[in-house]
């Protein structure tokens, strides 16, 4: 990574720094309600816990429905314009839900707050701004973020609800926002005027073939399930941790050792798949461990400190899951095919955060809080069957390369097949009009002298 820091340009270090710190601020609004909505709603009228759910899960709805056609438009009228537009809805939603006295003016605020659905563009203009050789870092840079917040966020938002209540949480999301249009406007760079990546946004050719595999698909109902139990489990959670004598203002000094402790505990299992190339093993464990953990947290009647462990291994086995599952997105697509099924990948996450948060509040009302840890831990258990019919994995990396201005003709045809012969390059696609290759290698087997050579004779 430091290598990586001093190949990049003051341009590209700006972009990454700000539109990173923009993706997080927005992310850390959207989950700083999860930890107490369900604990303040007693104070709106007309609340059920159908409907709270419905609160907790409405943004991933709007989010799901709008990110792809926000992500189109943006190359249209441009990147900056529609994540400008986004963060306006993101704060008119915050408003609206923090001027709210019932439960369906939260729900009305929480879809406004999803409408801003403006990843797919952020990581489009992240694209823009960063050349080939550091844009899987730059990605990865924004993955970091997105992590970072949800941990704060958890932390974050009973503290501030517990001295300005739920209102003051959706104020200072509304104040996030308006930093966030700052932060676009003076600290990332005008985007220049660049042909589509197509590692970045929905190809529509590539869409049925993303669909149609297996192994993609796998990861998709993965992505699915863990934001529908993350959801679900937060219907419910914050009244058990009341309900062992955790006083709601120290809710966020709970989450923050469990936080803390959770991705101390994940590192090592990331670096074992990583590394050790154990990838489905670690992936299958996780799924194993929030199973458990649900079904314990159902079964036992719970102390605070066994409440805490179980919650431990949950935020762990959840941990491990967002970290590793992006990165089986990448090294799965096919080459200049990981825009189309990142785009599919996030919005099966938007899908299951919603119907997390109705499928729980559905199942408290119906049948109360115990039976969401024995539904949760029932799709954990058939999650884990799935994954065990996974293949496993190969373990390719993706390369782009930028090709000469004057190749053209005979030379662009003979490319997939000069590139092909390399030895550990498993998969080609040229795309002569954005004159850019997209490789899929085996890092252990690229001959690297060799791919160097081709590249120089092809853009002599």
């Amino acid at each position: 990574m430091f290598m990586v820091s001093r190949l990049l340009t003051f341009s590209e270090r700006r972009a990454i720094i700000g539109l990173a710190s923009l993706y997080a601020s927005r992310m850390l609004g959207l989950f700083m309600v999860l930890p107490v909505l369900a604990l303040y709603a007693q104070d709106l009228s007309g609340a059920t816990p159908l409907l709270v759910g419905l609160a907790l899960g409405g943004y991933g709805l709007t989010q799901a429905f709008l990110q792809i056609p926000f992500g189109l438009l943006s190359d249209r009228i441009g990147r900056k314009r529609v994540i400008a537009g986004g963060l306006i809805l993101f704060c008119l939603g915050s408003v609206v839900a923090a001027l709210a006295d019932s439960i369906a003016g939260v729900i009305l605020g929480r879809c406004l707050q999803g409408s801003g659905a403006v990843a797919a563009a952020i990581m489009a203009l992240l694209a823009d701004q960063t050349r080939e050789q550091v844009r899987t870092a730059a990605m990865a840079t924004i993955g970091l973020s997105i992590g970072l917040a949800f941990a704060v966020a958890m932390v974050l938002g009973p503290l501030v609800s517990a001295h300005f209540g739920l209102a003051g949480v959706f104020w200072f999301t509304a104040v996030l926002a308006l930093l966030g249009l700052l932060v676009l406007w003076k600290l990332v760079p005008p985007a220049p005027r660049r042909m589509r990546h197509k590692d970045v946004g929905i190809d529509r050719d590539q869409l049925k073939a993303t669909l149609g595999r297996g192994d993609l698909l796998r990861l998709d109902f993965s992505i699915f399930a863990l934001h529908l139990l993350l959801m679900a489990i937060f219907v419910v959670v914050p009244a058990k941790l009341l309900a062992v004598g955790v006083a709601a203002d120290h809710h966020g000094w709970v989450y923050l050792g469990i936080m803390g402790l959770a991705f101390c505990a994940m590192v090592p299992l990331v670096i074992i798949a990583e590394k050790r190339r154990k990838m489905k093993a670690m992936m299958s464990l996780a799924v194993g461990m929030l199973a458990v953990s649900l079904l314990g947290m159902g079964w036992f009647e719970t102390r605070s400190w066994e409440l805490a462990t179980l919650l431990l291994v949950f935020f762990t086995g959840f941990n491990l899951l967002e970290a590793t599952l992006p990165s089986m997105i990448s090294k799965l697509a096919p080459a200049g095919s990981k825009g189309t099924a990142m785009g599919v990948y996030s919005t099966s996450q938007f899908l299951g955060a919603f119907l997390g948060g109705v499928l729980g509040g559905a199942l408290v009302q119906a049948w109360g809080q115990d039976a969401v840890f024995y539904a949760g831990a029932l799709l954990g258990l058939v999650w884990f069957i799935i994954m065990l019919g996974m293949p496993r994995p190969r373990y390719l990396s993706s390369e782009v390369i930028a090709l000469d201005e004057q190749a053209h003709g005979e030379t662009l045809d003979n490319l997939m097949a000069r590139f092909a012969d390399v030895a550990g390059v498993e998969d080609v696609m040229v795309v002569p009009e954005e004159r850019l290759a997209y490789l899929k290698v085996d890092r252990q087997r690229l001959d690297s002298d060799a791919l160097a050579r081709v590249t120089q004779f092809e853009n002599r």
